[in-house]
């Protein structure tokens, strides 16, 4: 759908259709129809929406250009080769420019006027890392690592766990130590990580005086999540929203409020509800060896003014009786108030019940919050039957390591 934002940046698309035009991925579709001039801008919307299935599908033939190599491309260190984390399917290959994405990060969190001020005066910022470790050469689960193997460049990996509830004092206490000898700036964080290592440095009253914010990515930042890291480090806690193919498209400004790297991305929402929630569709700017040109992301946004609000992703929404969608951040909002939860997990069974799992935050709910929870959720949800809420020790991720506030059977 066009609207008028989608239209002024028509022209700065325009510009990047001679490259596109060399990706064999496109070549058909932008070659115009039946012999004619691809008219760019009665076209563009209605071009194919590419998945990560079309991205595997012949790499990396279907980017490069016929006289580009892989092989010769990284033994010359011109581009790097990551891989998705297979969040929502099989880990996908991503190619880009050798300091590419350092470069489009810092363009993202320059969206906020107090993290580019701590930027502009600590230039060689340093950072820990908190996240679902990979064996990506810079941290790996399955292996221990020493803290010089975990230390690149500016930045200390430092969680060697996938399922942070089943870490032992000593293994927070290593963590905690390795922090405070590093001093960073800011942290780089999955929430869930984060608030649990939180929580330990709580209750042995750990603060880290260095830190000037955390970013919170990797997966839907909660408000449960939020809560605790900014009631036990005393910073803002931002959100970074993005992905390994895509870079940082969004990042949360000094109101709270999501902010687009227009440099990076041109971004579109499709198919709507009534509340102008819908599919996020990414056409990639400055990654000019793996351009994506109407990527359909997975997930679902909404549009407000200049701002945009993340709704978690399509395939975790549940569904009310009624048939309408209930996505994550719906579901989220209902523990804006709710004290006491650390992490939480509802799953909603094709029958249309619903069980909610709770892993605490200290003593956890009482029973008047955890009822109050509850009734929110069975207002919003409408289920076949009153929701099951219990409290847990542990809740699994998925195989991407990642874990998922909702999920329907």
């Amino acid at each position: 759908m066009k609207d008028n934002l989608a239209l002024a940046a028509l022209p700065r698309l325009d510009a990047h259709l001679p490259r596109w035009r060399e990706v064999p991925l496109y070549r058909h579709a932008l070659s115009g129809n039946g012999g004619a001039p691809f008219d760019f801008h009665e076209e563009f919307f209605r071009l194919p929406f590419i998945t990560k299935r079309e991205m595997r599908e012949g790499f990396p033939r279907n980017f490069l250009r016929a006289d580009q190599r892989l092989e010769s491309l990284l033994e010359d260190q011109v581009v790097e080769l990551e891989h998705t984390s297979g969040t929502s399917e099989e880990q996908t290959p991503v190619l880009f420019r050798r300091g590419w994405w350092n470069e489009q990060e810092e363009r993202a969190l320059r969206l906020n006027a107090e993290v580019a001020g701590v930027l502009d005066k600590f230039p060689a910022a340093r950072r820990a890392t908190l996240t679902t470790p990979t064996c990506n050469g810079s941290a790996c689960h399955t292996a221990w690592m020493s803290r010089t193997e975990r230390t690149i460049g500016h930045t200390l990996y430092v969680n060697l766990a996938r399922i942070p509830f089943l870490l032992k004092p000593d293994a927070h206490a290593r963590m905690a130590e390795e922090i405070a000898e590093w001093a960073p700036q800011f942290l780089d964080t999955d929430p869930v990580h984060a608030a649990w290592f939180a929580l330990y440095c709580e209750k042995h009253g750990l603060r880290f005086p260095s830190l000037k914010f955390i970013l919170a990515s990797y997966e839907y930042v909660s408000v449960a999540h939020k809560r605790i890291l900014e009631r036990v480090f005393r910073v803002p806690v931002l959100n970074l929203y993005g992905s390994t193919e895509t870079g940082h498209l969004l990042m949360e400004d000094t109101r709270g409020e999501l902010r687009p790297s227009d440099e990076t991305a041109f971004l579109e929402i499709v198919h709507p509800d009534e509340t102008g929630v819908g599919d996020l569709v990414v056409t990639t700017l400055s990654n000019d060896f793996m351009p994506l040109v109407r990527y359909r992301i997975g997930d679902l946004v909404q549009r407000r003014g200049s701002a945009y609000i993340v709704y978690g992703r399509a395939r975790d929404a549940l569904k009310r009786a009624d048939g309408r969608r209930v996505t994550t951040h719906d579901v989220d909002q209902c523990f804006t108030e709710a004290a006491g939860v650390a992490h939480y997990q509802l799953r909603q069974e094709d029958n249309g019940t619903a069980k909610l799992d709770v892993i605490a935050d200290g003593a956890g709910p009482s029973a008047e919050d955890l009822h109050a929870v509850t009734a929110r959720l069975e207002n919003l949800l409408q289920p076949a039957a009153p929701l099951k809420a219990q409290v847990v020790d542990s809740l699994l991720p998925s195989p991407s390591g990642k874990f998922r506030l909702t999920q329907r059977a």
